[in-house]
């Protein structure tokens, strides 16, 4: 892990994750482009969307993947987050079976319960990222997957800019975030027996670009990334 304070060149007042998805939550199914996540999902060829039984989304936020799961097939769905005015947009739109405000770390749901496992937009916000793939580990059925999509570490070293939102018009707030080097993925997630079998990475271009055109000097640089791992069967 690498501190982001090395690397800010946009020195926003930063808050909390809890605080800072309280505050964004009004504005966040306007301000989180497809580009950025969904995009990858649909490129992803390792896992079968319409043949999972029982998927949970951590970090599930206001249900942006967990629409995405239903919408190709997911037969069961859980959802946990940190935050509860997130969770509380989340049940409002009825994707979830079951919805738990906890930590990724210790979600507390069922142990070796689930044949897929999403943590999308997540990762940067975490310190040590060990916690959240021994949790992973506990909650897949042995030859599960872990689908996770990150903020490229790439690009918050060469940006500078931290995940954040408009608290209001002209004022950005920065929510905690650390920059995670792919090796930190793999170190973490194969202590606890999970294998990487795909992985794929977004490019800033010009449908990024027509969305954000202040990111035209980042063309080409890789913005964010999903990884697939599969817990090794026993």
């Amino acid at each position: 892990m690498l501190e982001f304070s090395n690397f800010d060149r946009r020195h926003y007042p930063t808050v909390p994750v809890r605080e800072g998805y309280r505050g964004w939550q009004p504005s966040y199914g306007t301000t989180v482009q497809d580009e950025m996540d969904l995009v990858l999902l649909d490129a992803l060829e390792s896992i079968a969307w319409t043949a999972i039984e029982h998927a949970a989304d951590l970090g599930c936020g206001t249900g942006r993947t967990g629409a995405w799961l239903r919408a190709r097939g997911a037969a069961r769905l859980d959802g946990i987050d940190l935050t509860p005015e997130m969770l509380s947009v989340a049940r409002s739109r009825h994707i979830y079976d079951r919805l738990f405000e906890a930590d990724l770390a210790a979600t507390g749901l069922g142990g070796s319960a689930y044949d897929l496992v999403t943590t999308c937009l997540v990762d940067e916000h975490l310190r040590d990222l060990r916690p959240l793939y021994r949790e992973v580990a506990r909650l897949l059925q042995p030859g599960g997957a872990h689908v996770l999509v990150g903020y490229h570490p790439y690009f918050i070293m060469a940006s500078g800019i931290p995940t954040h939102f408009d608290s209001s018009p002209g004022q950005s707030v920065a929510i905690e975030t650390y920059v995670h080097l792919f090796s930190d993925h793999v170190a973490a997630a194969g202590s606890v027996g999970l294998s990487l079998v795909e992985m794929r990475e977004r490019l800033v271009d010009d449908r990024w670009i027509d969305l954000k055109p202040r990111w035209k000097p980042y063309r080409n640089h890789p913005v964010s990334f999903v990884m697939v791992w599969r817990k090794n069967a026993q």
